[in-house]
């Protein structure tokens, strides 16, 4: 898939991973792609840097944990970002929907 097709989708992604729960960078990026089917794989260097602002906007919170002997940052969900993910969500259907219509109007009358 096109890397365009996630441009301006991103936060909603990476919402919806962390929506069951905390994860770190590269289990985030596995969910993506996993629930997508292996149709988005998502980089490193776009990945990071949306976590770390949508962390600065309030809508992530971020802490280390060990796995293992690794320590890792994993993210969650804040409450506003549960807000931001249901918005996302909604504008998802939307958008579409608008496109739906237009792309696949059904039989003509």
């Amino acid at each position: 898939m096109k890397g365009d097709a996630v441009r301006g989708h991103l936060d909603g992604l990476l919402l919806a991973a962390l929506e069951s729960g905390p994860l770190h960078g590269y289990a985030i990026i596995a969910a993506v792609q996993e629930r997508s089917g292996g149709a988005l794989e998502l980089r490193t260097g776009t990945v990071y840097p949306a976590l770390n602002r949508l962390e600065r906007l309030g809508l992530l919170r971020s802490g280390w944990q060990s796995m293992g002997e690794r320590r890792r940052r994993c993210y969650e969900l804040t409450d506003a970002g549960r807000r931001s993910l249901a918005e996302e969500r909604s504008a998802w259907r939307a958008f579409t929907a608008a496109v739906g219509a237009v792309l696949d109007p059904g039989p003509a009358t």
